[in-house]
Parts: structure tokens; sequence; C-alpha cells
């Protein structure tokens, strides 16, 4: 299909809509991936929103762990819910078309809820290490009032984060091939098609990584290797097998979101198959918000004794 343009002089046009090539070009796959994908986005908003509602209602779960956790499972909703409707609704199309203010909506809410995702696991490392490294000190330092403010803060860093982002890179300049070898919007994916210099979005994803890469990760690994000295000098191995089970479930979310993005990050900036990139995305933006709430729930006694007392409730009524 040729690129829907308007013309900006005598022999150049500028490209206002793109073409999604999505999974598969067979359209005989497209059902049976369309069931898949429905399926992880229904259990995605159920699992999320059913953690969310359960940490709410149960005083037994109102602490800053899981304060900070209900917000997580909140960012998982919408991180899932800015790419899979819009990705299940092309199953549907064959011509996978969407307009540039289309696309950088859609970038701006994934990027938004990803960025603060970055920052909330951090908060959330830091939670640990207060609780296990500074247990008499934790009611003070972890209050209810900082722990709001902490989480404003990293929504509102990734607010301006992925604004800041979403404006550069959509102010470039298209006007060549508007096809995208991809199943959403993605920045990286709009550069290779620009006309213009993207040097000042390529800046600013610059320092975005270097902020994630060499900051909130780094401060995420410090935090576990001071909670894994002050576990195992602990008396009690019952002590230190409830730390270290709860402090588990947390490092193996950061494990799969960041190993997952970084190696889409790089993939994306490599020469190899798009092919592995597409599948890399779909741990990335579709399977890990699913898998949150299942990792923290399994291994979590008081999150399982929780639900326990809403299911007897509910048998009573």
């Amino acid at each position: 299909m040729a690129p829907r343009s308007v013309e900006i002089g005598r022999n150049e046009t500028s490209v206002t809509t793109f073409i999604l090539l999505g999974f598969s070009d067979q359209p005989d796959l497209w059902i049976i991936l369309f069931v898949i994908f429905l399926g992880i986005y229904l259990m995605t908003f159920t699992c999320n929103l059913g953690l969310i509602i359960l940490i709410r209602t149960d005083s037994h779960l109102h602490s800053p762990m899981y304060f900070f956790l209900s917000f997580l499972a909140f960012i998982d909703i919408c991180y899932s819910s800015a790419i899979s409707p819009r990705m299940l609704s092309d199953f549907f199309h064959e011509e996978k078309s969407i307009s540039l203010m289309g696309c950088a909506t859609q970038y701006f809410f994934m990027s938004w809820m990803g960025l603060a995702e970055c920052c909330l696991l951090s908060i959330m490392a830091y939670d640990r290490y207060v609780a296990i490294c500074s247990p008499l000190r934790y009611s003070t330092i972890m209050d209810l009032r900082v722990c709001e403010k902490m989480v404003v803060g990293a929504y509102v860093s990734g607010f301006f984060s992925s604004l800041t982002q979403t404006i550069s890179g959509f102010h470039l300049h298209f006007c060549g091939s508007n096809i995208i070898n991809h199943f959403f919007c993605d920045v990286s994916q709009l550069m290779a098609l620009s006309c213009s210099n993207p040097f000042i979005i390529q800046i600013i994803l610059l320092v975005m990584v270097v902020l994630v890469g060499f900051f909130l990760f780094p401060t995420i690994l410090m935090s576990y290797g001071y909670i894994t000295v002050t576990v195992l000098k602990m008396p009690s191995a019952k002590g230190r097998r409830k730390a270290f089970i709860t402090c588990a479930s947390h490092l193996t979310v950061v494990i799969l979101f960041y190993g997952t993005g970084f190696s889409v990050y790089i993939q994306s900036s490599s020469t190899h198959s798009k092919h592995l990139d597409k599948v890399l995305s779909v741990f990335y933006v579709i399977l890990i918000p699913m898998l949150n709430p299942l990792i923290y729930s399994l291994r979590n006694k008081e999150i399982k004794d929780a639900l326990k007392r809403v299911l007897e409730e509910s048998k009573v009524y």
C-alpha cells in the first residue's frame, strides 16, 4: 500500500498513516493468535485487578509492601492495555493502519507505564531493604505519606520522560516508507523511517537508558546485596526463609522485566532478525504484566491467606 500523506512541497510528501505488519502474513494463523493473546490479556486484567481489590479490602495487607504492589498491578493493567486491545483488533483487519497521532498516543502510554514501573520496582527494592536491614525504623521511614509521595514521583517521572520522548520522536519528518515491521508503534522503529535527523531523540533515549541501566537497576541490585548479607546473618532459619521468599518474588519480577527490556533494546539496535525482536517484545509488553501478579501471589503466604478469607466470607453470604 502507498503511504497516506499530505503534500508539503513540489516533490515531497509527509506520511500521516503507518501500516503495522503484525505477527504473521498468514490469515490462517490470525484466529489462533487472537485467541491466545485475548486469553493472556483477560488473565492479565483479571489477575491484576483482583490483586488490587484484595489488597485494598483486606486489612492484613495494608502495609507499604502491598501498597506498592497494588500500584504495580495498576501499572501492569495500563501497560498491557496500551498495546493489547489495538493488537487484538488488528487480527480482524488485513490492512493494519494507524494514524501518526494514534501511533504517538500508543507509544506515550506504553513508555509512561514502562518507565513508571522501572521507578516503582526500585522503590519496592528500597522498601524491602528498609524492612529487613532497619526493621526498627521501618514504620518511621516508610510512613504512608512518604509511600504516597514515592508512588506519585514514579508516575510523574514516567509521565514527563515519556512526554519528552514522544514529542521529540513524533516531531520527526516522515516522507518515505510507512511500513512498521512490528505489532505496535515504537520510536526505534520510526527513527528508521524518518527523513529528518533523529539526533535529539537518540540523545534522549540514550539518557533514559543511562538513567535506567546505570541508576535504577544498580540501585535494586545494591538493595538486594545488602538484604542478602543481612538475611544470612539472621539467627532464625524461619526468618531467613520468609525474607528470602518475599525478596525472591520481587527479584524474579525485576530480572524478567529488566532482562527482557534490555534484550529488546539491544535487539532493536542490532541487525538481527525482526522476528526475534517481536518475540522478545511479546515477553516484555504482554506476558510479564500477566506473570507479575502470579509470581507475587503463588509463594506469598499473606496473599494466599487473604484470598482464603475472602473465599470463606463469600461462602457465608
